[in-house]
């Protein structure tokens, strides 16, 4: 089984890293800090910059704390508030599957997530080396809890978000961000 959660841990922890590497600092493809801020901004974030910033460290730092298995429920709670703003800001009016913009890569990533907070990391990890044994029921619903809590935090003073067909970077925008 720890080989299992080891597998699980590294897949979905890097790829959270690259996710919030692309917000942060444009790699992997992404649009940086100033193009993720304009896209935030466009979600209805009154300080897009802001957002940009948060929602980039909770997916680069909840991706390094997966990946290693350290503070497991914390780096699940990380990912669960960003993946729950996404799927509510983004890709619920898309329906459920992901061919459509839906819920359904969100709803994927924040149930691993959640599932690692509930199982721990297994023996190939942080936790375990330091002792910590940070699984089991109440782990994983303080994780999930913390999430929400995170997400609703982020969502509530949300204005209207812009139409999306203003809220498209040109391909000018593109390049410089």
């Amino acid at each position: 089984m720890s080989v299992g959660l080891l597998l699980l841990r590294l897949v979905v922890g890097a790829l959270f890293v690259g996710h919030g590497t692309q917000k942060l600092f444009g790699w992997f493809g992404g649009h940086g800090l100033r193009g993720t801020a304009g896209f935030m901004e466009s979600l209805g974030f009154r300080n897009g910059r802001w957002a940009a910033v948060a929602a980039g460290l909770a997916e680069t730092v909840g991706g390094l704390l997966l990946a290693c298995g350290l503070l497991t429920p914390l780096a699940a709670a990380a990912i669960v508030g960003v993946m729950v703003t996404a799927a509510l800001c983004v890709h619920v009016r898309n329906g459920v599957w992901n061919a459509n913009g839906g819920v359904e890569l969100p709803l994927v990533y924040a149930t691993a997530a959640t599932a690692l907070a509930f199982a721990g990391p297994g023996a190939y990890s942080v936790d375990s080396v330091l002792g910590l044994e940070l699984s089991g029921p109440w782990y994983g619903l303080a994780a999930v809890a913390l999430g929400f809590l995170a997400a609703l935090a982020a969502t509530a003073f949300r204005r209207a978000p812009v139409p999306a067909a203003a809220s498209q970077p040109s391909p000018t925008e593109q390049v410089a961000a």
